[in-house]
């Protein structure tokens, strides 16, 4: 059994005051035990338009919110998942929306940079999302191998594509995270069922940490930071507001899972053979 926790945030603009919202969550999910800890997408700057010269910052300038995650990994020693950055990969490039990983030593230990971005119209008060203006497209799957299994990574919008999760499960994944800043109405429509949903296909563990209220210049976010296990169950489930959602994960009982229904060995088609045999019906 190990303990994993999601923070929840209403995170804003400013990123000194989003950083000194997260260290007591990240403290708190510590001391209730947990060894990984996941911070929402955006955590550090959500409503930010200075985008280019955060990610500058933190490519070649003073690195605040690397260091502050860091910081916090090494200090609490736990491994802490940094929800979503603006990173480029060189000077000079467009960010890409960045997933960094630190261990309890407080070393980069990952980055997974988001692979589908969020240009989607929405009936909200902000009616229209085009992260692609600001964003350049990752182009990668990242796993990785943590104390408390082998952990894919995601973003937010990613949760929408399945073939993702499926080349995470082949990467290996037991556990599959979710930062994310679900809004409140895409939320209340589809959050929890394509999480239950990607469990369940995956038989892996997902756990997702999304912001969480009302944020300044009126944009509003779902909540309900989550826990599910393989066999699709919500295990643990916050509502809103700024918390801490701490809960154990279990590989014997995800190793028995994928043993009585071994799904990945029954799968017949790999994503390309799919798009070819469409390709082929179109003909």
């Amino acid at each position: 059994m190990h303990q994993v926790a999601a923070i929840q945030m209403i995170s804003g603009p400013d990123v000194q005051a989003n950083l000194d919202q997260a260290a007591p969550l990240i403290a708190e999910a510590a001391g209730a035990g947990a060894k990984l800890v996941l911070l929402p997408e955006c955590f550090a700057a959500l409503g930010n338009r200075s985008l280019q010269a955060i990610a500058k910052a933190e490519l070649v300038g003073e690195q605040p919110i690397r260091r502050f995650l860091s910081d916090q990994a090494r200090r609490h020693g736990i491994w802490l998942i940094g929800g979503s950055i603006p990173l480029p990969r060189a000077e000079g490039n467009k960010p890409m929306a960045c997933c960094l990983v630190f261990d309890d030593q407080g070393q980069e230990v990952a980055r997974y940079d988001k692979l589908h971005l969020f240009d989607v119209d929405v009936d909200d008060s902000q009616g229209s999302y085009h992260e692609s203006n600001d964003y350049a497209y990752g182009d990668r799957i990242v796993c990785i191998d943590t104390p408390v299994g082998r952990v894919g990574l995601s973003i937010c919008y990613d949760l929408r594509f399945a073939e993702l999760y499926i080349a995470l499960r082949r990467a290996g994944a037991d556990l599959i995270v979710v930062p994310s800043a679900f809004t409140a109405v895409t939320g209340a429509a589809h959050w929890e069922v394509l999480l239950r949903a990607r469990a369940i296909e995956t038989q892996c563990y997902i756990l997702a940490a999304n912001q969480g209220g009302l944020h300044p210049g009126g944009r509003e976010t779902f909540g309900r930071s989550c826990l599910i296990d393989p066999w699709g169950e919500v295990q643990a489930s916050l509502v809103e507001g700024k918390a801490v959602l701490c809960q154990s994960i279990d590989i014997n009982y995800l190793k028995k899972i994928r043993e009585r229904m071994p799904v990945a060995q029954h799968r017949r088609f790999a994503q390309a053979d799919i798009i070819a045999a469409a390709a082929k019906e179109s003909d």
